[in-house]
């Protein structure tokens, strides 16, 4: 495919407060034709640093987080769009994938990478946590951010998905406290969703279900080859897994939860 027929392509990004690592995101996506921000109101200075930095930024009230992201995909100049959270940056053998992809004129519906979470100053390699394949790549008009969920929200196709080499950089923490807040924030995001829909917490759920998470991702998928920084993400997403579960346990019986 000659260059004047190549898809355009547009990256999408939410935000709120992500002044410290915005440019390393922006920076990672100067191969897209355009980028879009969706600002939530922050007041650091993220959405002027976007702009500087040749972003086009909107501001936009946060409903939810597939909201929000399904807003960014339909502001887009271009049809194909490259989601990616503000934490995550596109690695130079991911790019190189994706203008391989692009050059002879994407030949699926979307594609899915692999994402490596930085954690305490090293990558995970093993776990629950890697390879994490994410889809994050795809033709708007063949899917998008679909469904009610608003916490661990996924894109979804109709067509063909293919992979794609090289890793999506995710520094998702700034510390073990950042980590915990989010974590105990998306148990009562899911609790409630959970809740919403007529689901109910057993003891079972509250007991085996953390215990489960810890054995798959530590044992089985070889968490602990990822040395003490292995041990303390299996043993903090099981509590989360505890939270979530605890929290619907209260829920169901009519107690409040914040």
């Amino acid at each position: 495919m000659s260059s004047s027929a190549r898809s355009g392509l547009s990256a999408c990004i939410i935000t709120f407060n992500e002044i410290d690592r915005i440019d390393a995101c922006l920076a990672s996506l100067a191969f897209c034709d355009e980028i879009v921000v969706v600002d939530s109101g922050s007041t650091d200075g993220t959405a002027e640093r976007a702009t500087a930095l040749g972003a086009r930024v909107m501001t936009r009230a946060f409903d939810g987080y597939r909201r929000q992201k399904d807003f960014a995909v339909s502001q887009a100049q271009h049809d194909w769009v490259l989601c990616l959270d503000a934490d995550e940056r596109i690695t130079p053998t991911l790019r190189a994938a994706i203008e391989a992809a692009r050059d002879v004129g994407f030949t699926a519906a979307g594609y899915r990478f692999a994402r490596a979470t930085e954690y305490f100053g090293a990558f995970l390699r093993h776990g629950n946590a890697y390879p994490d394949r994410v889809l994050r790549l795809f033709d708007r008009r063949r899917g998008g951010w679909r469904g009610e969920r608003e916490i661990h929200e996924h894109v979804s196709v109709d067509g063909r998905v293919l992979g794609l080499d090289g890793d999506l950089e995710h520094r998702a923490y700034r510390s073990l406290a950042d980590q915990l807040r989010r974590l105990e924030r998306y148990a009562q995001l899911m609790a409630e969703h959970d809740h919403a829909r007529g689901r109910r917490a057993r003891l079972r759920h509250l007991l085996v279900n953390p215990f489960w998470r810890f054995l798959r991702g530590y044992v089985l998928r070889a968490g602990f080859r990822d040395g003490w920084r292995g041990l303390i993400y299996a043993w903090v997403e099981a509590n989360y897994v505890r939270q979530k579960f605890i929290k619907l346990w209260l829920l169901d019986r009519g107690q409040r939860i914040v």
